[in-house]
């Protein structure tokens, strides 16, 4: 939608949230994507069973919910995972506070283990969704093959990928239409143009872009990174 409840009139803001010095602003506003990344702590597995994953995914459904959020694109690794993510009405951080909160209430209780699960706070990375969402969403899917689980990416179970070439029934909560409906084709159209175009990716290096952008927070072009900047 073109307005949104609480919608800041005067575009990006920082986040509320209290930041040292040394951490980077997170900039969040009514509409932004992100692409959304957060590991275990120590490199330490955080899914160690289908049910493990299972709850994850649930848990992402519930915080579409809960806090007006769209996930785009998602990958669970054994460590780590990666999404991206539609930010309705600016609640990012609570909204990622809240997963990886209850998901390591629910770990470290099926484990019996106390303490941290994830490595620090969530990292985040304002994204220009028009010009690099393909580019991301197949970074993301091709996560399993670049770490050798699969060797294809249709054949690993726990990432969008299945869902948005038609292999398996797509979660209620997982948009797809933002990346497939770009153009005036058919949906089986759509998903035969991204399936080749993902599996071109395999065994090319990521968008260069990918790299500055973990330094600088923001996935753009240059006129969308001076504008989010100033």
């Amino acid at each position: 939608p073109s307005v949104l409840p609480h919608e800041n009139k005067f575009g990006p803001r920082a986040s509320s949230e209290s930041e040292p010095m040394s951490r980077q602003l997170r900039i969040d506003y009514p509409g932004a994507f992100f692409h959304v990344f957060s590991r275990g702590n120590r490199k330490q597995e955080i899914f160690l069973s289908d049910d493990d994953r299972f709850f994850f995914l649930k848990i992402l459904g519930e915080a579409a919910l809960d806090f007006g959020i769209r996930f785009h694109a998602y990958c669970l690794m054994p460590n780590h995972y990666h999404l991206l993510i539609e930010d309705l009405y600016g609640a990012l951080s609570k909204a990622l506070h809240a997963i990886n909160t209850r998901y390591t209430v629910y770990f470290n209780k099926k484990n019996d283990r106390c303490g941290h699960l994830f490595q620090g706070r969530f990292k985040s990375i304002l994204v220009e969704a028009e010009t690099y969402a393909w580019e991301l969403v197949r970074y993301i899917h091709l996560n399993p093959v670049r770490a050798g689980l699969v060797s294809r990416p249709e054949q690993y179970h726990w990432s969008s990928h299945q869902e948005y070439v038609g292999a398996k029934q797509k979660q209620p909560w997982l948009c797809s239409s933002v990346i497939l409906g770009r153009h005036d084709r058919t949906r089986t159209e759509d998903r035969e143009l991204f399936e080749k175009f993902v599996l071109a990716g395999i065994g090319l290096e990521p968008h260069p872009d990918f790299e500055a952008s973990r330094r600088s927070g923001i996935l753009g072009t240059p006129s969308f990174i001076d504008r989010i900047s100033a």
